[in-house]
């Protein structure tokens, strides 16, 4: 009975270690912060390359004047 006891408490201080052990909750909300702004990217993507087209071809006629 007593290795049961010894079993038990080892267990609860591996458990209570995890519980307390914060070192990748940083990652965690980086990969957040990733998957959002890649899922705006996807979303805006058509919008986002109108505004790119769109400043290269002021930039072009800009640049054919000077």
């Amino acid at each position: 009975m007593i290795w049961w006891f010894c079993v038990k408490r080892k267990i609860c201080d591996v458990a209570r270690r995890l519980h307390t052990d914060n070192k990748g909750m940083g990652v965690v909300e980086i990969i957040l912060i990733i998957v959002v702004l890649v899922s705006l990217v996807l979303i805006f993507k058509t919008q986002m390359t109108n505004i790119v087209n769109t400043i290269f071809t002021t930039l072009k006629s800009k640049i054919k004047t000077v």
